[in-house]
């Protein structure tokens, strides 16, 4: 039986006191519709149009249950472009991470960032993607069906020691613990009016370990002994690398040194990255955003060299490259960008901070 059966309740649920819930739509002329669907979707991402052409006509609709600091969405999209600006991200306090589960239809593309070449692309089965909202990204959607559950990222570190390093990481419904998790959000998703609001809570959480449990697993830090030990090294070198950005001695081969590990067995940890000197670069350079717009008083050169970018012109290109935007830009915007989150909260139905953003 197709999951579009159960997926959009044809009559609004009667609910347990504490699941909170919302439905929008809208369909017709896509000029209306798609500026409805922009503003219902600002709080967390900027919508644009799949093609310069744009459509004749645009159809879209979510259903979302809340329960405390978790939403599951229901989403019947057109074709678009959802986006999170590096600008928004570095100016807004929504720090949680995002499953989306494509259930029907043509699969959606991670734009955003470096692409992942770890989990190749099985057309025929549901995907699931992962999104940290501290980051940017761009996600084109086709018409189709997808679930998405909004988490608190404390939720999923408890389980997976980096959430940062989830975003852009696919994997697929190949397994039985992926089937089996499908499965869980689609009868959830189904069931939820006949459940009391611990019920539902305790079936969210069930759903975040399992899909904590499917990204450890490819990642190869869960299964036995030896993941468990990757996975040690894998948090110890990640702190390391946190607590020192600013330091300019801050290397790979310092990393090594400090922490007595073998380069293999580290660069085998962040292969998904590109390797260890890599992701230095990449969370140095996600510093170096923020600091652009909560430093609006220090220059570009303080805050580059300050995060071991010596070099102005390597500095600049490397920034580009990350974020489409050259850092004297994102600098000078750091004032508009600071006032622009007070401005969409007047009117935002999502939630600051948490799935509360989403809430209608």
């Amino acid at each position: 039986m197709p999951p579009s059966r159960f997926l959009l309740p044809p009559q609004p649920p009667m609910l347990a006191p504490g699941i909170l819930h919302s439905n929008f739509s809208v369909h017709g002329d896509a000029r209306q519709s798609f500026l409805a669907w922009q503003e219902r979707m600002s709080p967390v991402f900027d919508i644009r149009p799949a093609t310069k052409q744009g459509e004749e006509r645009f159809d879209a609709a979510l259903t979302r249950y809340s329960v405390d600091d978790v939403s599951l969405f229901d989403f019947l999209t057109g074709p678009n472009l959802a986006v999170r600006s590096l600008g928004r991200v570095s100016t807004e306090s929504i720090h949680d991470v995002s499953f989306s589960i494509f259930l029907e239809g043509e699969r959606g593309q991670f734009l955003g960032g470096k692409q992942r070449s770890d989990a190749p692309r099985v057309p025929s089965v549901p995907g699931i993607l992962a999104l940290d909202m501290d980051q940017p990204c761009t996600v084109r959607s086709f018409e189709g069906r997808i679930l998405l559950l909004f988490v608190p990222r404390l939720l999923i570190e408890r389980s997976f020691p980096d959430a940062a390093s989830l975003h852009g990481r696919w994997v697929e419904a190949t397994t039985p613990l992926m089937r089996t998790l499908i499965a869980h959000l689609v009868a959830l998703n189904r069931q939820i009016a006949g459940l009391s609001k611990e019920e539902a809570y305790q079936s969210l959480l069930t759903a975040i370990e399992l899909l904590a449990a499917a990204f450890s697993r490819q990642a190869g830090l869960s299964g036995n002994a030896r993941a468990a030990v990757r996975a040690a090294v894998y948090g110890q070198v990640r702190r390391f690398v946190e607590a020192n950005l600013h330091d300019p001695d801050l290397t790979p081969e310092s990393v090594l040194a400090s922490l007595h590990l073998s380069r293999a067995s580290v660069y085998r940890l962040f292969e998904h990255e590109g390797g260890l000197a890599a992701y230095i670069r990449s969370r140095r350079l996600l510093m170096a955003a923020d600091e652009l717009v909560r430093f609006p008083h220090l220059s570009v050169q303080d805050i580059a060299s300050g995060l071991g970018f010596n070099d102005a012109s390597s500095f600049t290109r490397a920034f580009r490259r990350a974020f489409d935007i050259a850092p004297r830009e994102l600098h000078g915007y750091a004032p508009l960008l600071r006032r622009e989150p007070a401005r969409r909260l007047r009117h935002a139905s999502w939630p600051v901070g948490g799935s509360s953003a989403w809430q209608a």
